[in-house]
């Protein structure tokens, strides 16, 4: 082969590496995008069969101000499954954020969490919070796909207790090493005035939530409950928890309850 025979055998060479490259590089990028919209696609028709269960019926959410209002109603698995399915973005990051606040204040990994859940606190847990919690589940399974089951959010919605206060005593009773110096949340404050106290006589009642930014930032939650059996009830709440955990709430028989910890 001469010279000229040569290089023009070398720009081929590099020409049709080039365009293999530049192939395999828009294959790829092709292939991911695709991947993406079937994923997208997937998604949108999960959201779509979820929206028209029967147990989303009656309820609603709106944002106003800052606050998400979620109306709830009906058996606890229901309201459960809407509060799930409505909240579900919410969720997703509030646990995200308050697992790893968990996790790093404890020094203890996640399936320490699951399993006090499943083991500790899950048995003693009445019937119909026990349904309401795998109502979450399935609601947070329906809107997003979440891979969270049962104990996480059972753990989650003891993101109080656990690391403030059973960690601790745990730490003390198994004398563990170079433990944490964990102590139990304080400083909020309340107050309730009525009678004499009041200008007309009525009620007045305040409390105020001295937490993290990290939660505080996502407490911001209207519960309007109504549920099969008992009196409705409102109350400022956390995204995937149960309670209101602020301590904070009024039902339609005109009973208010605060508590500071």
């Amino acid at each position: 082969m001469n010279d000229s025979m040569r290089r023009v055998a070398a720009v081929l060479l590099v020409i049709l590496g080039g365009a293999a490259l530049w192939w395999a590089d828009s294959g790829a990028a092709g292939s991911a995008s695709a991947n993406d919209a079937m994923v997208a696609t997937m998604a949108a028709a999960r959201e779509r069969a979820a929206a028209n269960d029967s147990r989303l019926k009656g309820a609603l959410r709106f944002e106003q101000g800052g606050w998400i209002y979620v109306h709830l109603e009906g058996p606890p698995g229901a309201m459960g499954y809407q509060h799930g399915y409505l909240l579900a973005p919410e969720i997703e990051d509030a646990f995200a954020a308050v697992s790893a606040g968990m996790r790093h204040s404890t020094k203890r990994d996640w399936e320490f969490f699951r399993r006090a859940a499943r083991e500790m606190l899950w048995p003693k847990i009445d019937t119909e919070y026990q349904q309401e919690l795998q109502g979450i589940v399935e609601g947070l399974r329906a809107r997003t796909g979440s891979k969270l089951d049962v104990d996480d959010i059972v753990a989650f919605n003891a993101f109080e207790e656990l690391p403030d206060y059973y960690v601790p005593w745990l730490n003390k009773q198994q004398k563990t090493g170079l433990a944490p110096d964990l102590k139990s949340p304080g400083n909020c404050s309340a107050f309730v005035a009525t009678g004499s106290w009041t200008k007309d006589g009525q009620i007045v009642m305040a409390h105020n939530n001295w937490t993290s930014y990290r939660n505080g930032e996502r407490w911001r939650i209207v519960f309007d409950i109504a549920p099969k059996n008992g009196y409705r009830i409102l109350m400022d709440g956390f995204p995937g928890v149960i309670a209101s955990d602020d301590d904070f709430g009024i039902n339609s028989d005109g009973l208010m309850v605060t508590e500071t910890t």
